[in-house]
């Protein structure tokens, strides 16, 4: 087997990956296969910090010869993405893929959730003003916000949070990453005059957001996720 260089193996990797991979894993690969493969000092003890410093000097490599690739850190690793200026021509050459929509009642569930978490159903709607379990039932589906445990209220109702795949979804690193998280984080909400115990009826596989619903949760008006970097952000296929 000829005799690779750490930034070649580096890359190859990210291009072949279809979900993000983390920098320990890529050299814990490297190691592996380096040690049966070809045996090599330098490729057989490398560490993630150096894999980091790889991808920051792909990343500049790029960036100088204007490439349409990126290497962007995610909230389970790295990838390899296309930049946005070039999502016009890939919406074209995959028509199937439709970006992901969700209604503007969901947008705004969806926003204190993330804001404000982990919350109750209840500290939602005093928020919205609305009934949600339709709305929420349908992030929960998504994928979106999960269960993350229980309040210290009467009746230990549920509280919400976003899951990873909220980070994926929306490209960022952490749930800090937010714009504005922190002052947001202090403004003052409207809270339950009570805790509406009935988080059980909510069920995790099925609710129909027309039961009890209000009409406006079922708005056929749906936005499109503010994710102009999710055409940047699909992996690039093999």
């Amino acid at each position: 087997m000829p005799k690779m260089k750490l930034n070649q193996i580096v890359e190859a990797m990210l291009f072949a990956s279809k979900e993000p991979i983390t920098t320990k894993v890529i050299a814990k690969i490297i190691r592996k296969v380096s040690k049966r493969e070809v045996p090599d000092d330098k490729l057989c003890s490398v560490k993630a910090k150096e894999i980091e410093k790889v991808i920051d000097s792909l990343n500049r490599s790029y960036d100088k010869k204007k490439s349409p690739y990126i290497i962007e850190e995610r909230s389970s690793g790295w990838s390899l993405f296309t930049r946005i200026e070039y999502g016009v021509y890939l919406r074209e050459l995959f028509p199937d893929l439709k970006p992901t929509r969700l209604s503007a009642p969901a947008l705004e569930t969806l926003a204190i959730v993330a804001y404000r978490q982990p919350i109750t159903k209840a500290a939602i709607e005093a928020v919205r003003g609305v009934n949600v379990d339709g709305v929420l039932q349908s992030l929960v589906e998504r994928g979106l916000v999960g269960i993350g445990g229980r309040a210290d209220l009467p009746g230990k109702p549920f509280l919400y949070e976003t899951s990873k795949n909220f980070l994926e979804h929306f490209g960022i690193k952490d749930i800090d990453d937010l714009p504005n998280a922190s002052e947001l984080r202090q403004v003052e909400l409207p809270q339950p005059e009570t805790e509406v115990v009935d988080e059980e009826q909510l069920s995790l596989t099925g609710v129909n957001s027309s039961d009890g619903s209000d009409p406006d949760e079922n708005d056929d008006e749906s936005l499109e996720v503010s994710k102009e970097n999710e055409d940047q952000n699909a992996p690039i296929e093999e």
